[in-house]
């Protein structure tokens, strides 16, 4: 973007307060609802921070696909789940708080040390007839076919298998013992809690 180098400085740092305070939300939410809705404004703040690096489509990509479905589909299975018991703590939270804060300051610290030491050099050419959907294009047809092909291949399974999952309950009636028993054979969904579910939603 076209912008004043004030006006990016000041942007960037609305954008890096923005992101770091929802993703300090998102962990430390105690309602798990308030932390899929503090999700969808860390993957917002990313968006801001590729427009600031003239990645325009990288942030309509990033809005589109994490915000649009990835977050709203979290929302939609949250609010669409029946929860039957109340979660129960761990006799051992404490222990795994003070573990997980280490950790996570020892990360910071890494990644910090890591933004100072690196001596960031800015470009002085600039591409501005070339665009970046062209750009990523190219890339994707030509250096990373195979992993594109790949990844389109793995969520192509993963859709069917969540489909075969999600319809078990309307599998033809059959015995255990018809069907052979091997290590990747999954338990049949009991007959009487699939009538006794539908039966409550009516």
């Amino acid at each position: 973007m076209n912008l004043a180098e004030g006006v990016q400085v000041v942007s960037f740092g609305i954008l890096a307060t923005m992101l770091i305070g929802t993703a300090l939300g998102v962990v430390l939410a105690t309602s798990i609802v308030y932390s899929a809705f503090l999700l969808g404004g860390v993957f917002i703040s990313i968006a801001g921070m590729y427009l600031l690096l003239n990645g325009d489509f990288v942030a309509a990509a990033q809005v589109l696909v994490y915000v649009g479905a990835v977050n709203v589909l979290i929302l939609f299975a949250i609010m669409l789940v029946n929860k039957r018991q109340d979660f129960t703590p761990y006799p051992s939270a404490g222990i795994r708080k003070i573990l997980t804060a280490i950790v996570s300051v020892g990360l910071f610290a890494l990644l910090s040390t890591m933004v100072l030491a690196t001596p960031w050099a800015y470009s002085t050419t600039s591409k501005a007839g070339d665009s970046s959907i062209v750009l990523i294009g190219e890339h994707f047809f030509s250096d990373f076919l195979l992993p594109f092909e790949l990844a389109s291949v793995l969520l192509l399974m993963a859709m069917v298998g969540a489909i075969i999952l999600a319809r078990r309950e309307y599998l033809p009636e059959v015995t255990p013992s018809d069907l052979p028993q091997t290590v990747l054979t999954l338990p049949e969904r009991p007959r009487e809690l699939v009538g006794a579910g539908s039966e409550t939603q009516e």
